[in-house]
């Protein structure tokens, strides 16, 4: 046990460095391009809305797994020589942004329709109906699908661990190997670890909640 507690701190810090790493990074990129996509898909611009179709139906369908491996096998063929950490971020982000789009197309059909109309009937162009009438007023609806979907990115990071990448999970099957009797210690250390985390993306999302609330 003296060796053990030391070793077991050590490796949850490194195990949850890394999982905060490709959460926060993933996270961002992929709220970036399914903010984006979500544009597109309620653009009248018809190029755009195939795009965005396109991408939702095909990166939402395909297995996590199977991404994984395209890009840990695929992208280096193409000449992509990266960390295997960015090899992880590329393909969670690409995975949670189709995700992304849906909450946040989902929250803009929850604005009345009759509100983007008149906008432009007094000369506003879609972007400014978009980012000054639809999204203010869609932001509140869409943190409770944003949360279930960050919170399903921080779960996914663990496939990383497969992958070659040392996060949480990776570090659990560490321990398990090196300290056999010390396996359900183990086990609830990284349990609780990842409960910690979705309990401070909900409780992000609820005071996110709680002051949209006010403000409207």
């Amino acid at each position: 046990m003296d060796e053990y507690l030391p070793e077991l701190m050590r490796r949850l810090l490194d195990g949850f460095s890394m999982t905060l790493f490709l959460l926060g990074w993933s996270a961002l990129f992929a709220t970036i391009v399914g903010t984006m996509l979500a544009i597109f898909r309620v653009s009248p611009v018809p190029p755009l809305r195939a795009f965005g179709t396109s991408y939702v139906n095909i990166f939402r369908n395909t297995p996590l797994v199977v991404l994984f491996i395209l890009a840990v096998e695929g992208l280096p063929t193409l000449g992509v020589a990266i960390p295997f950490e960015w090899f992880a971020v590329v393909t969670l982000s690409t995975y949670t942004s189709a995700f992304i789009c849906e909450a946040i197309r989902s929250g803009i059909n929850t604005v009345d329709p009759g509100q983007a109309e008149a906008s432009r009937s007094v000369g506003m162009t879609f972007g400014q109906t978009l980012g000054q009438i639809v999204l203010p007023q869609a932001s509140r609806a869409v943190i409770p699908p944003l949360t279930s979907v960050y919170i399903a990115l921080a779960k996914n990071t663990a496939i990383a661990a497969a992958f070659g990448v040392v996060e949480a999970t990776g570090q659990l099957s560490n321990l398990i190997r090196d300290f056999a009797p010390f396996i359900y210690p183990s086990f609830f250390a990284i349990a609780g670890g990842y409960i910690l985390i979705v309990a401070v993306i909900s409780g992000i999302a609820s005071a996110l909640e709680r002051k949209l609330a006010v403000v409207r």
